[in-house]
């Protein structure tokens, strides 16, 4: 079995890790369980470029309980736990492809290591696995990294065809994925049908808020072990990851100040009792900052220049293009790394700015990602997306698709039944009232 990972030896502590998080992922467990009986993905290689984490660790292990073949690749250079990584390959036998703080060019290989196993379904964190395939697939060789590209001109055109052809769906976990995605829908070069597992109430609704509150506060507060109360806050963006860090660090007694383009989002952060301005008003007021955005260049070198002698600032959009790290090294006369995760840009004047995580994931970077109770759901939906891709591809457009509502309502139904929580049922007569224009008073 092919794989590179940082150490094998990892894998007893990996083991123990995965085994604590699964104790929380009651839904996973359960489709797991029903997978393993049914085996409603045996005979298909399914290519997973995902943080490989824990709880990614458990959505594998339902996967290869349904019969798949599995490879791993991860979707961030900084978000792999080499210990998870090591216990996959030892334990579960899955080629993975990972080590933490990867650079550029090992990170596109690992992904062409994937895309080799020729994969039936793709399960995506960010849609570079399958942004890989198009460029491949579309002859668009300048978009690739020179290993890839490499692999992909020496394929002969029967190679290509079955390369391309072997592709059933795929599904993607996160916003940034699902707006490349939708992108290349709409510029008609898609090439299979593809499952938005973030559109899926029972992920966006839990795991972008919840989960990225939670996570991205920790993985400020360890990277810095600075106190949050009596700070002031910045979020750029508004969105549910921007309201679950927004809400997150008015918890810890910051005073947030939140930055929008979108005029709903905007006075929705107003109605919910946060300051909300223009980030070039915000910049000189910020003692931390992280962006939630999911676009390049929200913070720019002009915004740099007028922060805070130590402001803070952070990204927990998917990729590293939120914050103008360019343009800050520019201004800067020096840079060094303070601690662990924490890089120092000194200014002419003196001033100081400190960059977590190199610009990237920060609830990933400096800490383990979103809470197993929250993947729980997130992972049950690509679990049952990559289940419906198998038994329904022959009859989908090559389009972007939303999670059937019934996966999405099921979901919901075993978490809350794991949570030992009851809810109503509509009577016949409250079904019938639903469902009638005719009765109305």
């Amino acid at each position: 079995m092919d794989y590179d990972i940082k150490d094998i030896n990892l894998a007893h502590k990996g083991r123990l890790r995965i085994e604590w998080a699964g104790m929380s992922m009651p839904v996973l467990n359960k489709i797991r369980e029903r997978f393993s009986e049914e085996r409603p993905l045996k005979g298909l290689r399914l290519a997973a470029c995902l943080h490989v984490t824990t709880e990614t660790a458990g959505l594998v292990k339902a996967l290869k309980a349904g019969g798949a073949e599995v490879v791993l690749c991860a979707s961030n250079p900084l978000s792999t736990q080499d210990d998870v990584a090591a216990a996959l390959v030892a334990d579960d036998e899955v080629p993975v492809f990972a080590v933490k703080g990867e650079d550029h060019v090992t990170y596109y290989s690992h992904i062409l290591s994937a895309l080799k196993y020729k994969p039936h379904i793709t399960m995506d964190d960010g849609a570079d696995l399958v942004s890989a395939f198009h460029f491949i697939a579309l002859n668009k060789w300048d978009a690739l990294e020179p290993s890839v590209r490499e692999w992909g001109e020496k394929l002969s055109k029967e190679e290509k065809s079955e390369f391309l052809s072997n592709v059933l769906g795929g599904t993607e976990e996160t916003t940034t994925g699902v707006i490349r995605l939708r992108s290349m829908e709409k510029d008609g070069v898609l090439q299979f049908p593809i499952i938005s597992v973030n559109d899926a109430d029972t992920k966006h609704l839990f795991d972008n808020r919840y989960g990225t509150g939670q996570s991205t506060v920790d993985g400020i507060i360890r990277a810095t072990n600075r106190l949050i109360a009596g700070s002031t806050f910045v979020v750029s963006g508004y969105g549910w990851c921007g309201r679950g860090v927004a809400t997150r660090a008015k918890g810890h007694g910051a005073h947030v100040i939140v930055c929008e383009v979108d005029p709903l989002r905007a006075l929705e952060a107003v109605m919910d009792g946060f300051q909300v301005m223009p980030i070039t008003q915000a910049a000189p007021m910020g003692d931390f900052f992280c962006t939630l955005t999911g676009d390049i260049n929200v913070i720019r070198a002009e915004h740099f220049v007028v922060m805070k002698d130590g402001a803070i600032v952070s990204n927990s959009g998917h990729f590293d293009v939120e914050l103008d790290l360019r343009g800050l090294a520019e201004a800067a006369v020096s840079r060094r790394n303070i601690r662990e995760f924490v890089e120092e840009f000194s200014l002419k004047d003196g001033r100081k700015i400190y960059v977590l995580g190199e610009g990237r994931l920060i609830n990933l970077a400096s800490a383990e990602g979103h809470p197993s109770s929250v993947m729980d759901m997130s992972f049950a939906n690509q679990a049952l997306s990559a289940e419906y891709m198998a038994k329904e591809h022959a009859r989908l457009e090559t389009k972007v698709y939303p999670v059937p509502r019934d996966i999405d309502k099921e979901i919901a139904r075993l978490k809350l039944l794991s949570m030992g929580v009851e809810i109503d049922t509509l009577t016949p007569e409250q079904e019938k009232y639903l469902s009638s224009w005719e009765m109305g008073t």
